[in-house]
């Protein structure tokens, strides 16, 4: 074993960990909490995480889009997490904050109660959520991951605000 590795050319090595962080970036999750629950994302979506701010109210827009932020010239909706999931509104604290998802189209960010951590959550400690879904349409929870006695409820993202049309086009050229 010890010849094998002494063989190996340097680029090899470099591949085998470039791959290796890909594999671990696929594996974390920003953990956050919402009410008493914890949920996670991929962390490979976050671009940020902010403290609550002046959020400009949008007509017309669901309940849990609770409106924009102008981050840096930036336009950001803002989906409250506890709403979009009928989960009672508490008023923002010092602990609530917002993560900031980059998900392809246009930045979103979610209010949250609080960040918890960045945990990584192999595949085989990830319990799918096939079972909890109501119809044939994907849920947002991709699955349950186990990390040591806590559960945390995994959430795919693109589900999450796939529902809404969150991008608000029509403000992000005003």
């Amino acid at each position: 074993m010890t010849e094998l590795l002494a063989d190996r050319k340097p680029a090899d090595h470099d591949a085998d960990r470039g791959s290796q962080e890909r594999d671990n970036i696929a594996d974390m999750f920003l953990t956050f909490s919402v009410a008493d629950e914890d949920y996670g994302v991929t962390i490979s979506v976050v671009t940020e995480i902010v403290g609550m701010q002046r959020i400009m109210s949008v007509p017309d827009v669901p309940k849990f889009i609770k409106g924009v932020i102008n981050l840096r010239g930036k336009v950001i909706p803002l989906m409250d997490v506890r709403l979009r999931f009928g989960i009672a509104e508490k008023d923002y604290d010092e602990r609530t904050v917002v993560i900031v998802l980059d998900l392809g189209d246009s930045p979103i960010g979610l209010i949250v109660d609080g960040v918890s951590e960045v945990l990584e959550i192999p595949a085989d400690r990830i319990d799918k959520a096939t079972s909890f879904r109501s119809s044939d349409r994907p849920g947002v929870v991709r699955g349950l991951g186990r990390i040591g006695e806590r559960v945390a409820i995994l959430l795919d993202e693109k589900v999450l605000v796939s529902d809404v049309d969150v991008a608000l086009p029509h403000l992000a050229t005003a």
